[in-house]
């Protein structure tokens, strides 16, 4: 894993201010642009993996990148589905909170949601990485819920994946910053961490794919 890399790559392409500038004033766009941008960062990934260049798409296959961004949103809705379901213990305390005995039972139930909602997030780290990596080699939404080949990835390469936590956190801290430069610079950091996430799924999977064939 070359965690400087996934952070530098975008400005080693010639035009990177022209393909991050355009992938930010899509972003502006409700759904269908956070889509496209989600499937803009999943063909960087694709690339990484595939080692194709240029790295850092332009925006010419427009309908291709929003048909993989739906693949992803879908990728990331159902591994959110269980996050959910754990979580409605809590939500339904206040809706009856007339009654104490019921009451008391939802909140053994959340006690209990609770602990397991905290060992799916540490999973949800990493399965969803995984999953998006997968995704992008393959273009398959079976493959990307092939939790087999999920668990083979991430087992073949943990430190690869806690590398990708860690990236995915200093990324978070950097998307806020555009706000500096007003609402276009929110979005212009946003496209630029979006490239990084991308970059670091497809080393991660890479990282996972040849361990496996080792």
């Amino acid at each position: 894993m070359d965690f400087a890399q996934a952070f530098s790559f975008p400005f080693q392409d010639k035009e990177w201010i022209k393909k991050v500038g355009v992938t930010a004033l899509i972003a502006l766009i409700p759904i269908v642009g956070w889509i496209a941008v989600l499937g803009w960062s999943l063909e960087i990934a694709r690339r990484v993996i595939r080692g194709e260049g240029p790295v850092l798409p332009d925006w010419s296959n427009f309908g291709g990148l929003i048909g993989l961004g739906l693949k992803g949103f879908v990728v990331g809705l159902v591994f959110s589905i269980p996050s959910v379901v754990l979580s409605l213990p809590s939500s339904l305390m206040s809706a009856f909170a007339d009654s104490e005995q019921l009451v008391t039972v939802l909140s053994i139930l959340s006690i209990c949601t609770g602990c397991l909602s905290l060992l799916y997030a540490i999973a949800f780290m990493f399965v969803v990485p995984a999953a998006a990596g997968q995704l992008a080699a393959t273009d398959s939404l079976a493959e990307a819920f092939n939790v087999r080949k999920l668990v083979s990835l991430i087992r073949n390469a943990p430190a690869a994946y806690l590398i990708v936590i860690l990236g995915l956190l200093v990324a978070g801290i950097i998307a806020p910053l555009g706000v500096i430069a007003c609402v276009i610079g929110v979005f212009f950091t946003l496209a630029y961490t979006m490239a990084i996430h991308g970059h670091l799924f497809g080393q991660a999977y890479l990282q996972g794919s040849k361990a496996a064939a080792a």
